[in-house]
């Protein structure tokens, strides 16, 4: 029995009743009702995937829900593999969602939107047709940013990070739309069977100009560099548990849309596609990395690590599609295996992060490392959950993270034997890139645990704060779970991944064996047994323990305080900063960050030569935001300003405009016809 169909009908059905609770039901209980409903869309979601990944196949169309165009649905393995990973990643975060909206968070329209938002998750992969797709896309656009102006009322920053965001997802939408309009007026047909059959004939000219359409509007949900601007800024304002959603399940849709674009529908093209695909996949991974690792805002911080992990799966997308052009589908198929791996895992360990900092928002008020410490005595579970997201996203074993950044980097490795000078000097210049990626996430997160969890508390809130509640501690269990799955166990994918590879029509075989707990390349050699791995770290730092704990029983000395110059007990103000761990690596990308500072003196009144106090003020700009938006922002404003001269009220100027207008538009009908 095919599971599919019904499975989606339950998510459609619990949406809608999750949606139905938020409204209906009273405050006390809202959360918990919204909360399971939301879950059980995951659930049903992620059923559904791992059917499709099973090899199961389904497709239904419903002419009447949709006027003109009807709604066309269809789920094969690769639709399959973002459905369950949507699904999951819906299904643990709404169980710690309800922890967490209990406290503050339980208005209904808020409420009500969440369960909508899940299965606008869920069901975006599911489109096959043009207009469904927009219509899904645009759905999910619009609920995440109310979703994101939940608390636009307590902070003034939410207004701004809102205002970005709909500003940047509704042009990626405006070029999504230009993108498949295009396409499909030159396939004859809207429905993806008809562009998958009309996409050999296109020119190459059209081709092209659909194909770098779609990397833009994808590449932006995708915060990939430069069009990343509204990731840093939404994803921190919004409510945690929406943080991730958005940036365990929402930004992977746009790798979804650029293989399913790019490599099934067009049916791959040219080697310039995928070597823009791989620059800027590569300039999204260093950058995103080098801005987390400065950033003093945990969330921030998390939000920049998304566009660097994304950055990686676009690298991987662009690797498939450029071996794909070079005739060696096996390696292709490899490439694309690794970036669909990583998405699976940067979905579980982010998700995980961005639950556990919202625990510590939670207890503590303040998203500010510098305002933190002392947490891991505090909030000793949180601490530990996050350490093993952690050691995901540095890409370190036993980190599930480390897995599909091998598998990436062995392709790589291995496609430097394709022919081609543009080959032998992107593909070194990758590597570079994913191993620089890897050095400064480590940097970000041992700051992060460093000073946010074991330092000294550098605030009351800090020293005050208590561990979450059950819910909390329970959907952050369901996501470490994951995390460990995936770390120790990662063979269980081999399968999955063949057909969702497949399905994105690189058919070059199986990709990835996995005989016994090993993890073997199919076509190229490598071998890698992550769980033996696993358990030879755990046996190394036991017997180093061991060791240590033999020194000890020497003979014992005597303790005493040593000397300190009568300076007393070391204090918090006497410890490392997030700004000061960082400072080392600011000075080392100081051309490519740009911090402004900012010093201001302030004299004693009675005499200017002596001085009150000094305020020394050092940021972190975005310098692509400095350089790129607001100058285009500056030059709209001013092109609004000077438009103001054209509606002075007067009726006559108004009926000349009209006047014009008809005979442009008369003229121009008359040339082109």
């Amino acid at each position: 029995m095919n599971t599919i169909g019904p499975a989606l009908g339950v998510a459609s059905a619990l949406a809608a009743a999750g949606s139905a609770a938020a409204l209906l039901v009273p405050e006390h209980g809202r959360a918990g009702a919204v909360g399971v409903c939301t879950a059980g869309v995951g659930a049903a979601g992620a059923v559904a995937g791992a059917a499709a990944l099973g090899g199961a196949h389904w497709a239904a169309r419903l002419p009447e829900l949709l006027p003109l165009a009807g709604v066309d649905l269809a789920v094969d393995a690769l639709s399959g593999l973002f459905m369950a990973v949507s699904g999951g990643v819906v299904a643990a975060v709404a169980v710690y969602g309800i922890g967490y909206t209990g406290h503050g968070l339980t208005a209904r329209p808020v409420q009500a939107l969440l369960p909508v938002f899940a299965w606008t998750l869920v069901l975006v992969p599911t489109a096959a047709s043009v207009s469904t797709f927009l219509l899904l896309w645009e759905l999910m656009a619009a609920a995440s940013l109310l979703l994101v102006l939940a608390e636009h009322r307590h902070r003034r920053a939410v207004r701004g990070a809102g205002l970005w965001y709909a500003v940047m997802t509704h042009l990626g939408l405006v070029l999504l739309l230009v993108a498949l309009l295009l396409f499909a007026a030159r396939a004859g047909g809207q429905s993806f069977t008809a562009l998958r059959a009309a996409a050999g004939a296109l020119s190459p000219a059209v081709r092209g100009t659909v194909f770098v359409l779609a990397l833009a509007a994808f590449g932006s949900k995708a915060g990939m560099v430069p069009l990343h601007a509204w990731l840093p800024r939404a994803h921190p304002e919004a409510p945690s548990h929406v943080s991730a959603l958005m940036s365990a399940a929402m930004v992977n849709l746009g790798a979804y849309g650029l293989v399913r674009v790019g490599l099934d529908l067009l049916g791959g093209g040219p080697r310039w596609w995928w070597l823009l695909t791989i620059a800027l996949g590569a300039l999204s991974a260093v950058y995103g990395i080098v801005q987390a690792a400065v950033a003093t805002d945990l969330k921030r911080l998390l939000a920049y690590s998304t566009c660097e992990n994304l950055g990686l799966v676009l690298l991987g997308v662009g690797a498939a599609g450029l071996f794909s052009t070079g005739g060696d589908r096996p390696l292709a198929a490899l490439a694309l295996a690794a970036a669909l791996l990583h998405v699976v895992n940067h979905a579980a360990f982010k998700a995980l992060l961005f639950c556990a900092a919202g625990s510590v928002l939670r207890a503590t008020g303040t998203r500010d490392l510098d305002a933190l410490g002392g947490l891991r005595a505090r909030m000793p579970v949180t601490c530990a959950l996050f350490a093993v997201g952690a050691l995901g996203a540095v890409a370190l074993p036993p980190g599930n993270g480390f897995i599909s950044e091998w598998l990436l980097l062995q392709s790589l490795i291995h496609g430097l034997a394709v022919p081609g000078v543009a080959t032998a000097v992107v593909l070194p210049v990758a590597i570079a890139a994913i191993a620089l990626s890897a050095g400064l996430a480590a940097a970000a997160f041992v700051k992060a645990l460093g000073v946010g969890f074991f330092a000294r508390p550098r605030s009351t809130a800090a020293a005050a704060a208590v561990e979450s509640p059950r819910t909390m501690l329970t959907g952050l269990g369901l996501l470490t779970a994951a995390c460990a799955a995936l770390a120790l166990f990662p063979g269980v994918l081999a399968d999955a991944l063949a057909r969702a590879t497949a399905a994105s029509g690189l058919a070059g075989g199986r990709p990835v064996d996995a005989p016994g707990l090993h993890l073997r390349l199919a076509q190229v050699s490598g071998v890698l047994a992550p769980l033996w791995l696993a358990l030879a770290l755990v046996a190394a730092v036991l017997l180093l323990a061991l060791l240590l704990r033999l020194v000890a029983r020497a003979p014992r000395r005597r303790q005493a305080p040593l000397w300190d110059c009568g300076a007393g007990a070391p204090t918090a103000r006497m410890e490392y900063t997030a700004t000061s761990f960082a400072e080392p690596l600011q000075r080392v990308f100081d051309d490519v960050l740009a911090p402004e500072q900012d010093i201001d003196v302030t004299p004693v009144r009675e005499a200017a030569y002596l001085v009150e106090r000094v305020r020394y003020q050092r940021t972190v700009p975005d310098r692509i935001e400095h350089r790129l938006y607001r100058p285009v922002l500056a030059l709209l404003a001013e092109a609004g300003r000077s438009a103001r001269r054209l509606a002075d009220g007067s009726v006559h100027r108004y009926l000349g405009y009209g006047f014009f207008g008809l005979i442009t538009l008369l003229v121009a009908l008359a040339v082109t016809r």
